[in-house]
């Protein structure tokens, strides 16, 4: 079982393969399934609401181990590596806890053979016409709400290589579409080769025969390479978005935060983008409710974002993290605000949303079909990451459609955060 990010799901994805290797039956969601006797838990314990979820899943097993119906349970993650000697303590009946970096510990303790030889190998848990592509581990940042470099340790990049070689093996396995991942995509290379190197790296994914999409996650703003802009525009494979977390517009909780930028470089970079690659769709993420943000402070980020108009939106309220800077500054906002404050980000964003969609009726727009539901076909455009972003409703219309092929559909409606059409 997987929880928490996509870059878990990677983690995920490389313990199966290794796993396969030994013969043994895999399922992905042990929860939908009395036919197991093992269960791994990969943990999320980024936030409270995540570490909520993976200690929810450890204890539902745990009660189907004390009924007779699991012989083992085993817990990986960044839970687990954070947690590790307090979850021993109060979750006894759990068989044994692994670290983020401990695959090899895993494979032999639940009676496999680890092979080197599988690493760049995977199984896919996606759809099989789309992967996550992870092009490092860790981060070099110390942003003050964040505990990911304490459980994830210092950025190491894959050599260039090494994910070029993995990119085509999921290409000949049917992957169309690669999503770019790593807790900071934009430092890429600085540790192996000391020059940010993801600009050339997005080019030589790009040369990848039969690869038809490359979309880019977790970019972060400071010392963004604006190089890579122009890479983005130039190359039809790779898909005019941008995922970049700037988490803030007011100068002061900025430096607060640890950023590395104030809130003008932060709305001047927005426009650089937008300049140098027309038609950009921008996803990013704001956290609200940070220790000591002002009503004012509060009203600046949702100016920013009727001035930006960004094409998708996340909001997250502040939690304290142990081990992280923020955690010594007074949390004096309280839960309840916090999430009027979200709410209220997240309504103008509907509307942001509801205004960029009508702006695409009539037009004609390159789609992958990732799933069959009901009446429609649903799919997605190069604006749109899975599960993260809006999704393009088509019509059933007797026409033979494929999970996983492109097709060209007429936008003839909208709602706020979703596309009506039919293939043409």
């Amino acid at each position: 079982m997987s929880l928490g990010c996509a870059k878990n799901l990677v983690d995920t994805e490389v313990l199966m393969k290794q796993l396969q290797n030994s013969n043994l039956k895999l399922i992905l969601d042990p929860a939908a399934s009395d036919q197991i006797d093992t269960v791994i838990i990969n943990t999320c314990g980024f936030i409270l609401d995540a570490k909520n979820e993976s200690i929810d899943s450890i204890m539902n097993f745990v009660q189907k181990k004390q009924k007779g119906k699991l012989l083992h349970i085993f817990v990986m993650g960044c839970l687990s590596e954070r947690y590790r000697d307090q979850l021993k303590k109060e979750i006894p009946e759990v068989d044994e806890f692994f670290g983020v970096n401990e695959l090899q510990e895993i494979v032999k303790r639940v009676g496999a053979d680890y092979r080197k030889e599988l690493l760049g190998f995977r199984v896919i848990t996606t759809p099989p016409h789309f992967a996550y592509l992870k092009i490092a581990e860790g981060c070099d940042r110390n942003c003050s709400f964040c505990s990911i470099p304490h459980i994830r340790g210092k950025h190491i990049s894959k050599p260039i290589e090494t994910i070029i070689q993995e990119a085509k093996n999921l290409v000949k396995q049917g992957v169309k579409e690669l999503l770019v991942i790593s807790q900071d995509t934009t430092y890429y290379g600085l540790d192996l080769y000391k020059k940010r190197r993801i600009a050339e790296l997005m080019e030589q994914l790009a040369a990848i025969s039969g690869l038809q999409w490359i979309r880019l996650h977790y970019t972060y703003p400071d010392g963004f390479p604006l190089e890579l802009l122009d890479v983005i525009r130039e190359n039809e494979k790779i898909c005019k978005y941008i995922d970049i977390p700037l988490q803030h517009i007011n100068s002061r909780i900025l430096q607060s935060m640890k950023r590395g930028m104030d809130g003008e470089k932060t709305e001047e970079l927005v426009k650089q983008i937008r300049k140098k690659i027309p038609g950009v769709s921008i996803r990013t993420t704001f956290i609200t409710g940070y220790p000591g943000e002002t009503a004012a402070e509060h009203k600046q980020l949702r100016d920013f974002m009727l001035r930006a108009r960004f094409d998708r939106l996340g909001v997250f309220t502040y939690s304290a993290e142990e081990d992280t800077d923020a955690v010594q500054l007074k949390d004096n906002i309280s839960t309840a605000v916090k999430r009027k404050r979200a709410d209220e980000l997240m309504e103008v964003q509907q509307e942001i949303s509801f205004g960029l969609n009508q702006e695409k009726i009539g037009l004609t727009m390159k789609v992958i079909i990732d799933r069959e539901e009901e009446d429609f076909f649903v799919g997605r455009s190069e604006a749109d990451s899975p599960e993260i972003d809006n999704e393009i409703l088509v019509r059933k219309s007797g026409l033979e459609v494929k999970i996983g092929e492109f097709y060209q559909v007429k936008i003839d409606s909208v709602d706020s955060f979703d596309l009506f059409g039919e293939i043409v």
